[in-house]
């Protein structure tokens, strides 16, 4: 078994990306309300704060704080994708040796961690999390992706309601 070297700092921010294992599906926003109630239940037993998340159909990308003597994350993206799966009928395609195991398989094994180092990182971040929806082509303006702690950025003042928005090119009819 592969031993991954994971940055382990207590209380420290981290940014996640996490994916579905069938990129194709969009499980995350169908199941949304699932999906909130198994974060929210995490959050009673495993305490940690939510800087920001997006949700988009097959991926999500989030960033959290962790209590200040936790090191913890994987054992809440274990509980977290665990209790999501199990709450779901097993309808997805599953290897033999998942079926073995009694394994689901909605969930890419692994997912992407990054330390978050100075402030300049945590804005960097911040930012890619609640731009995602227009960089993936969802919206257009991101006030119209439901599934995002942009609103709540934007009702404290981080971000105002049209950040990101690119301004249209206005046709002169010149050709131009």
């Amino acid at each position: 078994m592969p031993n991954y070297r994971r940055a382990r700092v207590a209380g420290a921010t981290y940014f996640f990306t996490v994916n579905l294992r069938d990129r194709s599906s969009n499980l995350l926003v169908r199941e949304i309300d699932l999906l909130r109630e198994t974060v929210r239940a995490t959050r009673l037993r495993h305490p940690f704060h939510i800087d920001a998340w997006v949700v988009l159909p097959e991926h999500m990308h989030c960033m959290w704080t962790l209590p200040p003597a936790d090191t913890d994350f994987a054992l809440r993206w274990k509980v977290i994708k665990f209790a999501f799966a199990k709450r779901l009928p097993i309808t997805e395609a599953r290897s033999v040796n998942q079926q073995r195991r009694r394994e689901r398989g909605i969930w890419q094994r692994r997912y992407w961690e990054h330390l978050i180092r100075d402030e300049g990182d945590y804005q960097r971040h911040f930012d890619y999390i609640h731009s995602n929806p227009l960089k993936h082509g969802y919206v257009e303006r991101l006030a119209d992706w439901p599934y995002s702690s942009f609103h709540r950025a934007v009702a404290t003042g981080v971000y105002s309601a049209e950040w990101c928005v690119e301004p249209k090119q206005i046709d002169s009819g010149y050709g131009e």
